[in-house]
C-alpha cells in the first residue's frame, strides 16, 4: 500500500512538472510567429511559398544561438563566429530525411565538429524587423550575401499562380524527400503567435501535444511502452500507439516531453485520427 501511494504522488508530481514545462514552451512561442495549418481557397498568389525544411527551430539574438523554447544550442564557436549582429530566426537543417542525425548532433552539450560541418542555418524570418515580408526576404537575402558564411543561407522563396501550381510544386517537393510546403502571406509585418499569415501544407497534417502518461505494452511489446498518453493545448486527451521503432519503446518520450503526431483527420470531440508519432520535439 506504501509503495502504490508513493508511485501515486510521483505520477503526479511528473504530471504537475510536465504541465510546467508545456506552459513555458507556450509562453515562450508566444514569442516567435508559429504557422496555421493551410486550407485550400485561400488567394495563394498573395503568399511566397518555401519547402518546408524538417530541421531544427534556432534563433540567432546576434551572439547566441537557441531552441524555440530559448535554450542555448551548443554550436562550435567557428559556426556562429562570423554571423550578424542582426537577430535571425530559421531552422538547422542537414538534408532531406536526416532530422535523427540533426536532432542527435544539435543536442550534444560538447558539439562535434565533423558533425556540424554537414549542417546548414536556413534563414526564413527576421525577428522584429520593419516592412512587409517581402521587404524582409530581401534584406535576409542581403545580410547572407555580405556575410559570406557558406553554412548560412537564405530560404529561397517563391510565388505560385494558383492552386493547382501549388499543390504540383508540393508533389515534387515530396517526391524528392521533402516534408511540405510554407505558406507566408508577402504583405504581412512581423508578428508572433500562432497566425494564418504563416501557413503549412502536407499531404499528412501534423500537430504536437504534451506526453501525460505511459500504457504497457501487450505481446511483442511486453515490458515495453504501448502507448502514450497525450494532451493537446486544447485539453483532450488520446492514447498515441504508433509510429515509434523498438528503441522508442523501450525508451519513450518522458512525460512532460513536447511530441509531434500525424494524422489524417479530426472527430468531432477534437481527438485526431490515425494518429502516429513522428518525434520528440527537440527542445534540448
Amino acid at each position: 500500500m506504501r509503495f502504490q501511494t508513493f508511485a501515486k504522488l510521483l505520477f503526479s508530481a511528473l504530471l504537475v512538472l510536465g504541465f510546467a514545462q508545456a506552459a513555458l514552451a507556450q509562453q515562450n512561442n508566444a514569442d516567435i510567429l508559429l504557422a496555421q495549418v493551410y486550407q485550400r481557397g485561400i488567394a495563394v498568389e498573395h503568399y511566397l511559398v518555401s519547402e518546408k525544411y524538417d530541421g531544427v527551430r534556432a534563433l540567432w539574438d546576434g551572439k547566441t544561438l537557441r531552441t524555440r523554447a530559448g535554450n542555448v544550442i551548443a554550436a562550435p564557436a567557428w559556426f556562429t563566429e562570423h554571423f550578424p549582429d542582426t537577430p535571425l530566426d530559421g531552422e538547422l537543417w542537414l538534408a532531406r530525411g536526416q532530422f535523427d542525425a540533426l536532432s542527435g548532433a544539435v543536442r550534444k552539450a560538447v558539439p562535434v565538429d565533423d558533425e556540424w560541418r554537414e549542417i546548414s542555418y536556413l534563414i526564413f524570418e527576421l525577428p522584429k524587423a520593419p516592412g512587409t515580408f517581402a521587404a524582409r526576404v530581401q534584406r535576409i537575402n542581403a545580410i547572407v550575401e555580405q556575410a559570406h558564411v557558406p553554412h548560412l543561407k537564405a530560404v529561397t522563396q517563391f510565388r505560385v499562380k494558383n492552386e493547382a501550381a501549388l499543390q504540383q510544386k508540393l508533389k515534387q517537393v515530396v517526391a524528392s524527400g521533402g516534408e511540405g510546403l510554407m505558406l507566408h502571406r508577402a504583405d504581412a509585418p512581423y508578428v508572433t503567435g500562432r497566425s494564418d499569415v504563416l501557413l503549412k501544407l502536407k499531404l499528412h497534417l501534423d500537430a504536437e501535444a504534451t506526453v501525460i502518461g505511459h500504457t504497457a505494452g501487450r505481446g511483442k511489446y511486453q515490458g515495453k511502452l504501448g502507448a502514450l498518453v497525450m494532451e493537446t493545448p486544447e485539453g483532450v486527451r488520446f492514447k498515441l500507439g504508433t509510429g515509434f521503432t523498438d528503441a522508442q519503446r523501450e525508451n519513450p518520450p518522458k512525460i512532460g516531453s513536447v511530441v509531434t503526431y500525424t494524422y489524417r483527420d479530426k472527430t468531432k470531440l477534437g481527438k485526431p485520427k490515425f494518429a502516429s508519432f513522428l518525434r520528440v520535439r527537440d527542445e534540448k
